[in-house]
């Protein structure tokens, strides 16, 4: 117990410079050197190098979520889990960028962001060259290469690579418009079309004949228009 007060950590890794002030969180940080995995769940096989990984492992069998969130019905398998959703709600971001500023309610949504100015892309695609910052742009990507589509419209079923996909055509049965124009009464399904419709008002021509200078909002306005030439 003095060793709390005295701050001292007698017993030190053989592995790296971290030290400890009791022999048995020793052992079980060394096993994140050695890879032991001695706690094994009983259902699955599974193993960890620390019991409070094996208990938590162990909820998702049992379907046991002691976290209840005190905002909404949700509840987790982790505290931890608990905190990074509770953020949502509170509007708390802890996690900032050092070189941006820019802040996150999650610490994978920062590492994730932290790509970008190191331009470092570790999902690769085995298809083709590209390469992704997250592994869900990855398996993303990778659905239009084998064709996968397993977002599925539960009204007619039809199916998406994206779940973006699914989200956008799920408005066709609603009837949900929820991207409003500034500009005007109007609503779209979607943002890309609201932001087509908003050249209307801006006067914004982003799309240009190469062989008169014509500009036009709308790109199925030019390819109309070169048939002309």
């Amino acid at each position: 117990h003095q060793l709390i007060h005295t701050g001292e950590r007698l017993f030190a890794c053989a592995h790296c410079p971290k030290a400890f002030r009791f022999e048995n969180v020793l052992s079980a940080h060394q096993r994140i050197h050695t890879g032991e995995k001695p706690y094994n769940c009983g259902q699955c096989g599974k193993s960890f190098s620390q019991k409070g990984g094996l208990l938590r492992h162990q909820l998702i069998h049992t379907g046991e979520r002691p976290f209840a969130c005190a905002h909404c019905p949700k509840a987790f398998t982790s505290k931890n889990g608990l905190t990074v959703h509770q953020n949502m709600h509170t509007g708390e971001k802890p996690y900032n960028c050092g070189q941006c500023g820019r802040s996150f309610t999650q610490k994978g949504g920062l590492l994730r962001h932290q790509l970008i100015h190191t331009g470092e892309r570790p999902f690769a695609c085995a298809h083709c060259p590209k390469a992704f910052t997250s592994k869900n742009g990855l398996t993303v990507h990778q659905n239009m290469h084998t064709g996968e589509k397993p977002y599925n419209c539960g009204q007619c079923g039809k199916s998406f690579s994206q779940k973006g996909g699914l989200l956008r055509h799920q408005l066709i049965h609603t009837g949900e418009h929820p991207f409003a124009c500034a500009h005007c009464p109007k609503a779209f399904r979607d943002r890309k079309s609201r932001s087509i419709h908003q050249r209307i008002h801006t006067g914004e021509n982003l799309y240009t004949c190469g062989q008169c200078g014509q500009r036009f909002t709308r790109k199925g306005s030019l390819l109309s228009h070169q048939r002309i030439h």
